[in-house]
């Protein structure tokens, strides 16, 4: 059966058919990981965040979010206290965390905030990861991969020199690469095939590029 998905431009998908909102690589935490190192870092950029994943929710009413890994950026630090206070404001929506490289924080931590924590996970015919797969395909399975890990973006160039990397869902033949989340968070140019669906992400809407 045909799955709809919605590409938004605040970096997420929205999976019409499960009710299930997706994102990758929100990376709650890394302002005070960074203030905590001595780097000036705007206190309200954390609280940003939460509040897009808030308008989301109440915008499209999902059952469940599915954070493709990197919630949380490094360590404990004051900022989970955000994440803490933003999680009561929803006690009936399922958290899952696929986990990703950062999400070190202990797992008692997010069970104590009924969060569950996975390494992969099958959702119909998708299979939700972290990182990108590499050259070999996946076996014992025909489903179709999701995943962040890399933040990808597309290099769009204009007249002269001009030139701008933006934010970018990439759609190939084995995989969907979900752009960052997180507002602090930078972005590499990927390379794609010419059968990759590239739609780049702008301020207030996604656009189909390749």
């Amino acid at each position: 059966m045909e799955q709809d998905l919605l590409l938004l431009p605040q970096k997420a998908i929205y999976w019409i058919q499960q009710k299930v909102l997706i994102a990758a690589d929100v990376h709650l935490g890394k302002v005070g990981h960074f203030r905590k190192a001595g780097i000036a870092v705007p206190r309200d950029m954390e609280q940003s965040d939460l509040a897009v994943l808030s308008d989301l929710v109440f915008e499209h009413t999902p059952e469940k979010i599915i954070f493709l890994g990197d919630l949380f950026h490094s360590d404990m630090n004051a900022d989970w206290e955000w994440f803490r206070l933003w999680r009561r404001q929803f006690p009936k929506l399922e958290i899952i965390l696929i986990r990703g490289n950062h999400d070190i924080i202990n797992d008692s931590h997010y069970h104590d905030l009924n969060v569950a924590i996975y390494d992969e996970l099958q959702v119909g015919p998708f299979l939700m990861l972290h990182h990108p797969l590499g050259g070999e395909p996946l076996k014992n399975t025909s489903a179709y991969p999701f995943c962040g890990h890399i933040h990808p973006g597309v290099l769009l160039k204009g007249r002269g020199r001009q030139s701008i990397t933006i934010p970018c869902f990439a759609f190939g033949d084995k995989q969907a690469i979900l752009p960052s989340f997180g507002r602090f968070t930078g972005r590499v140019a990927i390379s794609h095939q010419n059968n990759d669906r590239i739609f780049g992400v702008l301020q207030d809407k996604v656009i189909a590029i390749g």
